[in-house]
């Protein structure tokens, strides 16, 4: 895993070696740089390295000196695709670098490449005769990749703080951006914090031209739910066996390292999945897994992921979370956070990235396993949802939410109060506003109130919408499943993941998003995902043969941080203005307040705007 960045145009070495020092944490082994001034061509890397030690220094180049990549992330397919290379004539001269399969891939392939890869990444490869820059995202936006265009000149990066490192950039504030902050709780991509900054989107590429100073992007892969139109007689064996041959071949090719490696076990069902599958694949005491536990009962899923050790003779490691133990490293992750981002899972993620990183350098984790198999609790809430919507007049659903906000306040994992008021208030909108506007910190009527204007809906959910209604099924489940998938998925769990690992040096690897597996569970009709009122339903029969009962069918448990109890009790230090000028002190004040007096609960939105005052990474100007 690394740190990519570079940009064509305006700038010199020194913005270079600024720019890359901004990415110093995501590779902390080695450092390389390449520039060409006569073309104004600039390439930099941080390297954590992991496969082929001795042979993948970047930027790496063909032997002809043609063409040259600096890569984040890992191919798990490279030793096939170097053997079909070979056999057409590629001559390697590393022995098993996956970067080089890039190189050779690209001169083989073109822009086809991406198609062919079975990994994560963000690469780019520039073609010192063509004079072009191909630059490629993996399918689900594992790894991250930003670019601007301005003042003639082209940047990229892994991480938007590494390209407001170069002097010629100017980074000012997007507040139609800003607003999608406080509605989705993440900036959907393409979008970004500034202005004229822009995340590539997952599953695409982008090709800027040197001789006409123009850029394109386009997209080669997008997620589709297109379910199998014959079902097996025998659906639950066939499928479920199936699913264990494909996820066991993820966790296989994931267990492709040449240093340490291990499992995030959070005692769910997906990460004790795959230490079950992991644990199979090496030899019994060999492989390492890592639990955070929570002083907390309600957030606590330790003693699961303990159970699921035993079973497979785990070396096993625990640690008791607690707002001591991450206070001192709170200014941390708020400066290397990039863009502020509303889940606040990232600070238990961080102290077991930063547990499991003592020990090993590649860390295996349960990500896309709810975005696929509907694991999720809105789910289970979409048969009530449209019952309510059904029965319910519109006139009379302030009239219901008044009288929920009637339900004591608890600041427990999804408090019953808390799941009734975020249920009522999604379906006090259209039906492609459900799924956003029950995860967001805010509703649009607050985000008026903040923002002191008109919110126009269609501009701030476009991204939902669009999702919605562009969705190949017009099954509320399936819709559910592509906004998931498309949007959440990408830009926040897939955030966390690896902002938490990077920020620790440690590259974490989702082998549920493994391309082979993604493509057939795509196809499963979502009635086996989501049967009767049960989540993961396909999934849980086939991983019985795996993991005791209990485990399988217990009720869903998040990867969650108390901060409304935190907030509660003045456990996180609130800072008093440092926010835009142009929101409404006044909201804040009695949105705070109201949490602190115990009558609501805020809990999303007071731990996005305290990350916002952070002033974390420069995220603001």
């Amino acid at each position: 895993m690394c740190g990519i960045c570079g940009f064509i145009g305006n700038g010199d070495e020194e913005d270079l070696k600024r720019m890359t020092a901004a990415v110093a944490h995501r590779g902390p082994d080695e450092q390389g740089y390449w520039f060409d001034p006569q073309c104004a061509v600039y390439l930099g890397h941080r390297r954590l390295a992991i496969v082929d030690i001795p042979g993948g220094h970047q930027p790496m180049w063909t032997a002809d000196g043609r063409i040259g990549v600096i890569f984040n992330g890992e191919i798990y397919n490279h030793l096939q695709l170097r053997d079909e290379l070979i056999r057409t004539g590629s001559v390697f001269t590393s022995d098993h670098s996956d970067t080089e399969v890039l190189l050779h891939g690209y001169r083989r392939w073109g822009t086809q490449l991406p198609g062919r890869l079975n990994g994560m990444w963000a690469f780019a490869l520039w073609d010192r005769t063509t004079k072009q820059l191909f630059i490629s995202r993996d399918r689900f936006g594992k790894k991250p990749l930003y670019y601007t265009f301005q003042n003639h000149t082209f940047a990229f990066a892994s991480e938007l703080t590494s390209l407001t490192r170069h002097r010629k950039l100017a980074a000012a504030l997007s507040k139609a951006n800003l607003k999608k902050y406080f509605a989705y709780g993440f900036i959907p991509s393409p979008g970004c914090l500034f202005k004229g900054f822009h995340k590539l989107p997952g599953g695409c590429n982008l090709l800027f031209d040197l001789r006409n100073q123009t850029f394109k992007t386009w997209r080669y892969w997008e997620f589709t739910i297109e379910p199998f139109t014959r079902i097996p007689k025998n659906a639950e064996e066939q499928w479920g066996e199936e699913i264990r041959t494909l996820l066991r071949a993820a966790v296989k090719r994931r267990l492709m390292a040449d240093v340490p490696l291990g499992v995030l076990l959070s005692g769910g069902l997906d990460s004790s999945s795959i230490t079950a599958m992991a644990a199979q694949l090496v030899d019994r005491g060999k492989l390492k897994t890592f639990t955070i536990g929570f002083e907390e009962p309600s957030f606590d899923e330790a003693r699961f992921a303990e159970d699921v050790a035993g079973r497979y003779g785990t070396d096993h490691h625990h640690q008791t979370f607690s707002v001591e133990r991450i206070r001192k490293h709170l200014p941390d992750i708020a400066d290397r956070l990039d863009e502020p981002f509303g889940d606040s899972s990232i600070l238990p993620t961080y102290v077991l990235c930063r547990m499991a990183r003592k020990q090993v350098t590649v860390a295996l984790s349960g990500e896309g396993g709810d975005e696929l198999f509907a694991g999720y609790d809105p789910f289970r809430a979409l048969a009530l949802a449209r019952l309510y919507a059904a029965v319910t007049p519109r006139p009379l659903h302030p009239a219901v939410r008044m009288a929920a906000a009637l339900l004591p306040t608890a600041h427990r994992y999804m408090a019953t109060g808390f799941r009734i008021q975020r249920f009522l208030r999604g379906l006090s909108y259209p039906q492609p506003l459900w799924n956003p506007v029950w995860l967001g910190p805010l509703e649009p009527v607050e985000l008026e109130e903040l923002f002191r204007e008109p919110t126009d809906i269609e501009a701030v959910y476009c991204e939902a919408i669009e999702c919605w209604e562009n969705a190949t099924s017009k099954n509320t489940a399936d819709q559910t499943l592509e906004f998931y998938t498309k949007l959440y998925l990408q830009d926040n769990i897939m955030v966390k993941a690896d902002r938490a690992g990077m920020m620790n040096s440690l590259e974490v690897r989702s082998p549920y998003l493994d391309i082979e597996l993604v493509n057939f569970v795509r196809r499963i009709p979502s009635e086996w995902k989501l049967r009767r009122g049960r989540t993961k339903y396909i999934l849980k029969k086939a991983l019985a043969p795996l993991l005791p009962a209990q485990l399988i069918h217990r009720t869903k448990q998040g990867f969650a941080a108390p901060v409304g109890k935190w907030f509660l009790e003045s456990k996180l230090r609130w800072h008093d203005g440092g926010t835009p000028a142009d929101l409404s002190q006044r909201f804040i004040d009695r949105m705070r307040s109201q949490h602190l007096s115990a009558k609501t609960d805020h809990r999303l939105f007071l731990w996005n705007i305290w990350l916002l005052q952070q002033h974390g990474g420069g995220v603001l100007p």
